[in-house]
């Protein structure tokens, strides 16, 4: 009797000392885990929790550093500089972590330029997503969530990710190629923490007090700290959406008598040129309409996989081929690049049918856009005539979306604040189309964003490079005032006056139909020389022509530009400039190359006052210097 009780009062002191064990145990990070980059030669921060009192241990390249969890369980313990090397091993407690790597650490922000993954640019780089093996390339991909309440301290999720041809589909492109080139350039690792959402104003990126300026953000972050108020927007948008896209589907008459159909007599509808817009032959309207191509194959080319690629079109799209759906999209952005399985392509007749629904603005196949089908690397030419007929007018345009995510302060506390301890190199920073509406308080806003994440790094001197606006939208006929221009402007002059800043000037691989343009390497590549030069001090140049002052001779204005970056490329004729007299009018103007000296003029403005260069949403300077790199846009006043 005596042994059983005490038996069982061993085994409650066992159990309860494995209880209070297992409760010890200290939890770690997200970014602190597995696979991790560490900024070389940097004091490295290395955190968690555990219980109050709790003693921490970290092991690291044979030396011992020790702590104690403060009361409630925080604990942080700083290592000392290290060279870049690696795989290594860490051991916190009874937490081992595996295949870690020194090198450079960058973080990676903005909105959906820096957020768009290899995935979508697989046509211009599939060689390069195949032949992906590179463990020196390593990404955290930060979940995309928001808080209006308070700054968070940790993730829900992510991991670090090294480069292969699966995890490279899901990795920002501008990121992955600013990595390559930098890895390849200083032979370290390289880890990329990517932290950006499509969409997404600068403000959303700033905490509470970087805003005390500007107290419309303010309170409009203020008002979304109210679930209910989330909660309720929300569920009432999604309810009318859901209602409206219901009333749309049971309105088509294409759906319920399936003009997808390989078999159905269409030999009534109308026609039109794809790419174009039904709207201009049937006039403004939001609802559905279908269209629908034949083609015929050979018997070498039926059965096999084929590509499918049908531009952009505006708004959504479901396709088929020969009545079996092959791929759709939900909004307007992203390519419609449709995978064909074997065995739905047929000898001799086949049928392409595409139903779009609208809910505002012009319904449209995009311009300048490729829509073919590709078979064994040949491609069927789709820009001809299409058949097409409405499927159904809709009285009134789809309700609206609240964009709460992209509301001040929330992406800043629930994005970035969590990465502050992690130690960084610099960040990369490709945002600002969604702040063209206002843009000239985007210099004092991204002037401060910069300096509040260097205090928050503890950084005083942290680079920052900021990709500038890319040419956008339909050229114009005459010098006019822009909003994309002016935002430009401002990303500029920020490069000029903060330290330690830089600019990837890509005013010359835009695309005028894409707010998304797809040359990705570029962008990553000329981040990579501003890193280079700026935070490595490699004696390189990493602009095109950087202007600096100009002189009134007469009716010239004479332009002189930064030492170093006036090696000019010769043209047969200089574009982009205009000139302004004292009328306040700008006219195109002549421009030409004398030495290390740009001189502008217009023979019918016999008083200049000031110059502009590539002023315009669309521009088309040519102005480079020998690096082959492009001036920015400019204003001399």
């Amino acid at each position: 009797m005596k042994n059983r009780i005490f038996f069982k009062i061993l085994i409650l002191f066992v159990g309860s000392l494995c209880i209070s064990f297992i409760e010890a145990k200290i939890t770690l990070p997200a970014l602190v885990s597995d696979g991790m980059v560490l900024q070389r030669n940097q004091k490295l921060n290395v955190w968690g929790k555990a219980d109050a009192g709790e003693k921490v241990e970290v092991k690291f390249l044979n030396k011992n550093y020790k702590t104690t969890a403060d009361q409630t369980g925080n604990w942080k313990i700083t290592l000392p500089e290290q060279k870049a090397g690696g795989p290594y091993t860490m051991t916190i407690n009874e937490i081992t972590l595996k295949d870690i790597l020194i090198g450079d650490v960058w973080l990676a922000s903005g909105q959906s330029n820096m957020e768009l993954p290899m995935r979508r640019l697989t046509p211009l780089y599939a060689d390069e997503i195949k032949n992906a093996n590179n463990q020196n390339i390593r990404f955290f991909t930060v979940p995309q969530k928001y808080n209006f309440k308070s700054p968070q301290t940790e993730f829900d999720g992510g991991k670090w990710e090294a480069t292969n041809p699966q995890t490279i589909l899901n990795f920002s492109g501008v990121a992955y190629f600013f990595a390559k080139e930098l890895s390849q350039r200083n032979k370290v690792a390289v880890g990329i923490i990517h932290t950006s959402l499509g969409g997404s104003p600068i403000q959303a990126w700033m905490d509470e007090n970087s805003l005390k300026k500007y107290p419309e953000y303010l309170d409009e972050a203020k008002k979304w700290q109210n679930d209910e108020l989330i909660k309720s927007t929300e569920s009432g948008e999604q309810a009318l959406s859901k209602a409206w896209y219901s009333e749309l589907d049971q309105s088509d008459i294409g759906l319920n008598q399936h003009w997808e159909n390989f078999d159905l007599n269409d030999s009534d509808w109308k026609t039109m040129n794809i790419p174009g817009s039904w709207e201009d032959k049937e006039g403004s309207f939001e609802g559905s309409v279908w269209f629908r191509k034949e083609i015929s194959l050979t018997k070498k080319q039926a059965g096999k996989a084929a590509f499918l690629n049908l531009g952009r079109i505006k708004d959504a799209d479901v396709t088929y081929i020969n009545g079996v759906k092959v791929g759709n999209v939900t909004y307007e952005y992203p390519p419609r690049w449709y995978d064909v399985p074997t065995g739905i392509l047929k000898e001799g007749k086949n049928v392409i049918a595409v139903r779009i629904s609208n809910g505002s603005g012009k319904g449209q196949f995009i311009a300048d856009k490729p829509y073919y089908l590709e078979i064994d690397g040949n491609k069927i030419d789709l820009k001809t005539e299409w058949k097409y007929k409405i499927g159904t007018k809709m009285e009134k345009m789809a309700p609206g979306t609240t964009f709460i995510r992209w509301k001040p302060t929330g992406l800043y506390n629930a994005m970035i604040n969590p990465l502050i301890n992690y130690n960084i190199k610099g960040a990369l920073w490709y945002q600002g189309e969604s702040n063209t509406g206002k843009p000239k308080e985007y210099g004092d806003l991204l002037t401060t964003m910069i300096t509040d994440w260097r205090n928050k790094w503890n950084q005083k001197d942290l680079p920052f490079f900021t990709v500038q606006l890319a040419n956008f939208m339909e050229p114009k006929k005459e010098p006019v005032e822009s909003n994309w221009a002016e935002l430009r402007e401002q990303q500029r002059q920020v490069s000029i006056k903060v330290p330690n800043t830089g600019l990837a000037v890509i005013i010359d691989i835009g695309e005028w139909n894409d707010i998304h343009p797809l040359n990705k390497k570029t962008v990553g590549d000329r981040l990579a020389l501003q890193a280079l030069k700026v935070a490595d001090k490699k004696n390189i140049i990493a602009d095109g022509p950087v202007y600096q002052s100009m002189k009134i001779e007469g009716n010239k204005i004479i332009l002189s530009f930064k030492t170093g970056t006036d090696d000019f490329t010769p043209v047969s004729e200089l574009k982009g400039f205009a000139i302004k007299g004292k009328d306040g009018k700008y006219e195109w103007a002549k421009a030409k190359i004398e030495g290390n000296k740009i001189i502008v003029w217009n023979n019918t403005v016999s008083n200049p006052v000031s110059v502009r260069y590539d002023w315009a949403d669309n521009p088309d300077g040519n102005l480079k210097n020998k690096t082959g790199l492009p001036a920015s846009p400019f204003t001399t006043e």
